[in-house]
């Protein structure tokens, strides 16, 4: 169960690690190619039944900065987690 919520934590703080770089680069002229990205999903999709109405979207976007920072944390997080049961 620890190296469970270890590789959950790990992998989410290099996502937001990834997008915070990304954020911090994106005016910055030689470092803002780490900013670019693309963006996964699909956008309001919508159910209207009369009486009632669902709308639904949703999207993900990846950068290169967290493209860099995943593989990162992966193999941190392989050499700090090898006791953990």
């Amino acid at each position: 169960m620890k190296k469970t919520f270890a590789f959950i934590f790990f992998t989410l703080s290099a996502i937001v690690l990834g997008a915070f770089i990304a954020y911090l680069c994106k005016d910055i002229s030689f470092l803002s190619w780490l900013a670019w990205g693309k963006q996964l999903g699909f956008e309001n999709f919508s159910l209207d039944l009369y009486v009632i109405s669902f709308s639904v979207s949703a999207g993900v976007n990846f950068t290169i900065s967290q493209l860099i920072t995943i593989p990162i944390a992966l193999i941190v997080y392989a050499r700090t987690c090898k006791g953990l049961n």
